[in-house]
C-alpha cells in the first residue's frame, strides 16, 4: 500500500514523513524544500505473523509494509501546472490513499505561502485543485470516447454516461469518492486514475503547546 502525504508548502509534510518512517530528509523554512518525492517503507507489526512463523519456521518471513511518499507542496493553480503542480499531481495518481496534512500551528518564523493560518481555506485549496485536475481528466477522456462512440460501440455509450455523471458531480466541487456509484461503476472508474476517488486521511499539524 502506498500513502501519499500532501498539502500546501510548509505545513510539515516532511516532518510527518520523518516521524512515520524514521528516515532523514531535508526540512527547511522555505516553500518547495521537497521537489523530488521522498519515499520510506515501514513494516506493519503483526503478532499473528510472528506466531505463524514460530509454528511453521519458514526460510523467509515477509511482513506487510506501507510505503509513505512525501510529495512536493501544492499551490493554487496546480491543475494548470503552477508551482510543482504537474509533478505533484502525477505522484498522487500513483498512491493508494492520501494523507492530507493541514497546518494549524502559528509560527511567524516558519514561512507560509497563504499568509494567515486558516485550516478550512487551506483544505479547500488542495481539494479544489484535485477536483479541477479530475475535471480536466474527465473532459479529455470524454472527447476521446465520444469519437469512438461514432463506431457504435455500446461500451463507449455506457462510458460516456458514466463520465457525464462524474463531470456533473465534479462541477459541484464534490470529490468522486462521495458519489453514489454501483460496484461495477467503481471498478470502471479505476482506469481513469481520478485523484478525488482515493480515500483521504486528514491530519492536523498543531503546535507543541496544543
Amino acid at each position: 500500500m502506498q500513502l501519499g502525504i500532501v498539502g500546501l508548502p510548509n505545513v510539515g509534510k516532511s516532518t510527518l514523513f520523518k516521524a512515520l518512517t524514521n528516515k532523514e530528509v531535508e526540512v527547511s523554512n522555505y516553500p518547495f524544500c521537497t521537489i523530488s518525492s521522498n519515499v520510506g517503507i515501514v513494516e506493519v507489526p503483526d503478532e499473528r505473523l510472528n506466531e505463524l512463523s514460530a509454528l511453521v519456521n519458514p526460510e523467509k518471513v515477509t511482513p506487510a509494509v506501507i510505503e509513505f511518499i512525501d510529495i512536493a507542496g501544492l499551490v493554487k493553480g496546480a491543475h494548470k501546472g503552477e508551482g510543482l503542480g504537474n509533478q505533484f499531481l502525477s505522484h498522487i495518481r500513483e498512491v493508494s490513499a492520501i494523507i492530507h496534512l493541514i497546518r494549524l500551528f502559528v509560527n511567524d518564523d516558519i514561512a507560509y505561502i497563504e499568509g494567515e493560518i486558516n485550516s478550512v481555506r487551506d483544505a479547500q485549496i488542495v481539494n479544489l485543485e484535485l477536483i479541477l485536475a479530475d475535471l480536466a481528466t474527465v473532459e479529455k477522456r470524454l472527447e476521446k470516447v465520444k469519437r469512438m462512440l461514432k463506431t457504435g460501440d455500446k461500451k463507449c455509450k455506457e462510458e460516456v454516461e458514466l463520465l457525464g455523471k462524474i463531470r456533473e458531480h465534479l462541477n459541484k466541487e464534490e470529490a468522486v469518492r462521495r458519489m453514489d456509484l454501483s460496484e461495477e461503476e467503481r471498478i470502471r472508474i479505476k482506469e481513469f486514475s481520478l485523484l478525488t476517488s482515493k480515500p483521504v486521511i486528514y491530519v492536523a499539524n498543531v503546535g507543541e503547546e496544543d
